[in-house]
């Protein structure tokens, strides 16, 4: 009831803020889910192995932060409304492109620019979102704008359920150019960030390179890239060697797989949500640590569940509680930020982060191996559920060791 209260609200600029911020974030995660779906078809059209065709999403992985980080400076210097834009524009664009590759490197320098575009997307829109939004409600629209990424998932369920069939994976990369059709509605009905607008003549007066305000907050800048490197291994840890560990530990086949997966990403949804906005109360380290410390105990439940029953409800409730500590952080982030750099710190800190943490999956491979099954496979309950404690053990301690900014004007 105080979620409907709050979104009623809203002014009509701040709703439609709110739209554009949300779906530009799911639209983003969509078009990088669409190549999880055909990794063994794109690796047979141009000869490759699967492992080979993984790589170019690490690639976009690895490009996330230099996008942040050009867009976020944009986005200081020019607003948060038309970078975002642009930034929607180009991603948009370097997916039909990905739809006409004509070989593998093509590809694969195709899937590098798209990571510029994914990493340019958050800290825009999660900065012109909290800008606009008045204090009470950001910790609920926060969890509802980072499970965006979640919302994009299904939704890419859903474009490669109805588009792959009949038109190949080309035809996922032609589908996913539907992010530009929102540049439309940001044009005519989103308005600048007012907290940019009021600060823009004061910041022109005392502009200075990017460069000198890191550096003057290089300790504020550690912590959050810290921070957010904690957050990336709970969340690429528990997701994504988890359908593996599913396939060749739980023996489950490629329909139960995706049924889980769909199951645990609506968990993720509810978790974010309703977390983000209880940290309104408890305010965004104590639900940081409080859904970490929950996700500890589910841990059995999660990977060593013996019948399939408990392991989906495991599923559901671990990504419930990581979502859900991922719910403060876009208000969290924007909270903690200089203003002079509100457009560049929150994202290109998560990329960073993101970046840190991108070999957690390869570290819970190699891990696996040393925990063999009866059976002679890799073991990955045990490495899954390790690197999981230690994930949510750092997260639990950086987040209690840094300050909280809940409200703080913009």
């Amino acid at each position: 009831m105080e979620a409907i209260r709050l979104f009623k609200a809203l002014t009509r600029d701040q709703r439609n803020t709110f739209i554009a911020c949300f779906l530009g974030w799911a639209l983003d995660a969509l078009d990088f889910f669409l190549l999880t779906f055909v990794f063994s078809e794109v690796g047979q059209e141009f000869g490759r192995t699967v492992s080979e065709v993984v790589f170019a999403s690490t690639l976009t992985l690895m490009f996330r932060p230099l996008g942040a980080l050009l867009f976020g400076f944009l986005g200081d210097r020019f607003g948060r409304r038309i970078p975002m834009m642009i930034d929607i524009v180009f991603y948009s664009l370097i997916e039909l492109l990905t739809a006409f590759s004509p070989n593998f490197t093509a590809f694969l320098i195709l899937r590098a620019l798209f990571g510029i575009g994914m990493g340019g997307e958050w800290g825009l829109g999660a900065s012109l979102l909290m800008e606009t939004l008045p204090a009470k409600a950001r910790g609920l629209f926060s969890g509802i704008l980072q499970q965006g990424y979640a919302f994009g998932f299904l939704l890419a369920a859903i474009v490669y359920w109805l588009v792959f069939p009949h038109f190949g994976w080309r035809g996922l990369f032609i589908a996913g150019t539907m992010p530009a059709l929102l540049v439309l509605f940001i044009r005519t009905k989103v308005p600048e960030s007012p907290a940019w607008q009021r600060q823009k003549a004061r910041l022109e007066k005392v502009s200075r390179p990017l460069s000198q305000t890191i550096r003057q907050h290089w300790r504020l800048f550690l912590y959050a890239i810290l921070l957010m490197t904690a957050f990336n291994c709970t969340s690429h840890g528990t997701q994504d060697l988890y359908p593996t560990f599913l396939q060749k530990e739980c023996r489950l086949n490629v329909s139960q797989v995706r049924n889980v997966s769909i199951i645990y990403n609506l968990g993720a949804i509810c978790g974010g949500t309703i977390f983000g906005a209880l940290s309104q109360s408890w305010g965004r380290r104590r639900s940081i640590m409080a859904a970490a410390a929950m996700g500890i105990f589910l841990i059995p439940a999660w990977v060593f569940s013996p019948a399939l029953g408990m392991l989906i409800a495991g599923g559901f409730c671990m990504q419930f509680m990581v979502q859900g500590a991922w719910g403060t952080v876009p208000v969290h982030l924007n909270e903690l930020s200089p203003p002079e750099m509100r457009g560049t710190f929150p994202g290109f800190a998560y990329q960073l982060g993101n970046l840190c943490a991108a070999p957690i999956a390869v570290v819970e491979a190699k891990l696996a191996e040393s925990f063999p099954t009866a059976t002679g496979g890799a073991g990955y309950a045990m490495s899954l559920g390790i690197v999981t404690l230690i994930a949510f053990i750092a997260l639990i301690a950086l987040a209690g060791a840094g300050r909280e900014a809940r409200g703080i004007e913009f």
